[in-house]
């Protein structure tokens, strides 16, 4: 429960129809089995003591008194139980029968969440013996206590805040205002449904797009119970597709037809932070509900969800070949726009033969071509200096030329020496003057070619950079269109690779294949043994690492100490913690230094959720201090 993650399960207990005491003895070991696997809420289906699939015998007075018996029991055997326990069954209030939600705490009675949307059409006839819940909560005296019945319930957790639990029964979900809507709301970050849905045919496709669909919507967590086997067959079948959803994302599913527990993480924090940071999320507004409180012990919960170490890249192949060719598509698009506004038929760029500048060629090719007018047009400018390195002053050449572009070559060295003697720098002293004056010099040279070709010159720094600051303040940091800038470091290289395995042309795949091959440097210190002596990864830290701290700082808003624990799970056999940490405070320390770089940035398309755009994702102040953020991550 620490930093926000709490533990839920779903489970389907094999049901016999209509004996309440054998379903109670297999739902208390479905909760045993929750337990052991560490959960806090438990969800079970609808009906689940009696079995759904009772029909006539509901009117039975001998099967009602029975299922509440069992429920007494629940309460009584359950009470060393810590969790927040869901339960259905069907209880006589007011003379009417309704099928609800018995909502259980160590023992305790909380509440009682009847279903609304009755169904009565096609193979269902619930109408024949359930009464519609209401919204608004009543006091009724069950057990001896008094006990709200109502849909309009919030279960609410004192030691964790943002933990707000609500429930909806099966066709809830299914009709065009769903309970749960509500329910998000009032303030509610899990919803649970306890559910009967039968199955046919291609409806596990439609049932898990609602779950999933209804948890990105509601911006929640999103816990699904669903009947299975040992429900009568003699019309129904049903599969036990328990889910466990988190805002639009599915953590865990069973497999059909096989009572199968599934178990996973939510995380309630990044749920709170993601509405609060959207702007059309309403205002949770509880006034018209009942808010019960509940206790859990807080403890650290065991992670068995998937963290992704590259989580700007997708795992499955045909997504990420999907995903590759989209953002190669908006990069050109958005490329091709400022060409036209700007009436440019011609653009400049800096070939490095490095990865950025490669990827940027790439795109610009295609917006080049999406415009029809002739690559020629592209003037790829190499300009060799003190750290370039014959293999990558030859990718830079043979890509520009297989691609049909026109290459231009400027040698720097001598303006640059010439440069050091203006300002008095020592040639022999290597260090960030010594460095950034090569950077500038390149930026100089390309806007004048640009002017005197009536061109564009197109910027080839990527996000990753931008996030470390690691780009030369009004050198590589200046274009006039960064089609890379919300592209990071560890997607640049499966585009590339993309464009490799894609481009049907064998001499342009090799090219693509070395660039990858070769180490990430901005070669402006001397090479040694004609090799690259200056390697960024070796200076800054490792890319994939820097990426997955921006993605969950930014995108996810998580604070160091959690970004930490998640790092050495998703890199658990390539880092270890002392190496996670050491970068990890680099990472803040260059995030907050280097804001003033981003806070001048050119115009770029933005292609995934994660930007640092100063009129877009991140209005950041230059002078923002870091010391709150690094004070977490110090004694570890």
């Amino acid at each position: 429960m620490k930093q926000g993650f709490v533990k839920a399960a779903a489970a389907t207990p094999k049901v016999v129809v209509a004996d309440c005491a054998e379903n109670t003895d297999r739902i208390l070991e479905s909760i045993q089995n929750m337990r052991e696997a560490g959960a806090k809420i438990m969800v079970l289906p609808e009906l689940a003591i009696t079995g759904y699939t009772c029909s006539d015998l509901f009117w039975q007075e001998r099967l009602l008194r029975e299922a509440d018996h069992q429920l007494m029991r629940l309460m009584k055997e359950t009470t060393g139980v810590d969790a927040l326990i869901f339960v259905g069954l069907p209880m006589e209030i007011f003379g009417k029968l309704y099928n609800v939600a018995a909502v259980l705490n160590r023992g305790k009675l909380l509440g009682l969440v009847p279903k609304k949307h009755i169904p009565s059409y096609h193979e269902f006839y619930e109408g024949r013996h359930f009464a519609a819940g209401s919204e608004q909560a009543v006091w009724i005296e069950k057990n001896g206590e008094k006990v709200p019945f109502g849909m309009n319930l919030l279960f609410a957790c004192r030691e964790m805040p943002h933990l707000i639990a609500a429930a909806e029964i099966c066709e809830d979900l299914w009709v065009p205002n769903p309970p749960s809507v509500r329910h998000a709301l009032a303030g509610a970050t899990v919803l649970v449904n306890l559910s009967a849905s039968d199955e046919m045919t291609g409806k596990d496709i439609y049932r898990r797009d609602l779950v999933r669909g209804q948890s990105a919507r509601l911006v929640a967590g999103y816990i699904y119970a669903d009947a299975g086997e040992g429900e009568s067959s003699t019309d129904l079948v049903f599969s036990a597709q328990n889910m466990i959803a988190e805002n639009g994302t599915m953590l865990a599913e069973a497999e059909r037809f096989r009572n199968q527990m599934v178990c996973s993480e939510l995380d309630v924090d990044r749920l709170v932070s993601e509405r609060r940071r959207m702007t059309t999320y309403p205002a949770q507004r509880p006034e018209d509900y009942v808010t019960v409180p509940f206790d859990l012990v807080v403890s650290t919960t065991e992670l068995t969800r998937n963290f992704p170490s590259r989580p700007f890249v997708p795992a499955d192949q045909g997504d990420r070949e999907r995903r590759c060719d989209e953002i190669l598509n908006m990069q050109a698009m958005g490329l091709k726009k400022r060409l036209e506004h700007t009436r440019c038929g011609s653009a400049v760029i800096g070939i490095s033969g490095g990865l950025d500048s490669t990827l940027a060629l790439l795109v610009t090719a295609r917006a080049f071509d999406l415009l029809d007018l002739p690559r020629e047009q592209i003037t790829a400018v190499t300009m060799p200096c003190f750290g370039t390195t014959d293999r990558t002053y030859r990718n830079a050449c043979q890509l520009t030329r297989c691609l049909g572009a026109s290459l231009k070559e400027v040698d720097i060295k001598e303006a640059v020496k010439l440069h050091f003697r203006d300002i008095s720098q020592d040639p022999e002293k290597h260090d960030v003057t010594y460095e950034n004056s090569q950077a500038r010099e390149r930026t100089q040279i390309l806007m004048d070619i640009a002017n005197q070709s009536g061109g564009l010159v197109v910027g080839t720094g990527d996000l990753s950079e931008l996030a470390l600051g690691w780009a030369t303040y009004n050198g590589d940091h200046m274009s006039m269109y960064a089609v890379n800038c919300s592209v990071p470091k560890t997607l640049v290289r499966h585009l590339v690779r993309y464009y490799a395995d894609t481009c049907r042309d064998a001499e342009l795949s090799a090219i693509l294949l070395d660039v990858l091959d070769t180490p990430v440097s901005p070669e402006l210190l001397p090479p040694e043994d004609g090799k690259i002596s200056q390697k960024t990864e070796e200076l800054v830290g490792p890319y994939e690492l820097h990426d997955f701290f921006l993605y969950y700082m930014l995108r996810a808003g998580y604070e160091p100490l959690k970004i930490f624990r998640i790092a050495r799970q998703a890199f658990d056999g390539e880092y270890d913690d002392d190496t996670i940490l050491k970068w990890l405070k680099s990472f803040y320390r260059r995030f907050f230094a280097q804001q003033f770089k981003r806070s001048c940035l050119p115009d770029g398309p933005k292609v995934g959720s994660v930007a640092v755009s100063p009129r877009g994702d991140l209005r950041m102040p230059s002078d923002g201090c870091a010391r709150i953020w690094l004070e977490q991550l110090e004694g570890l």
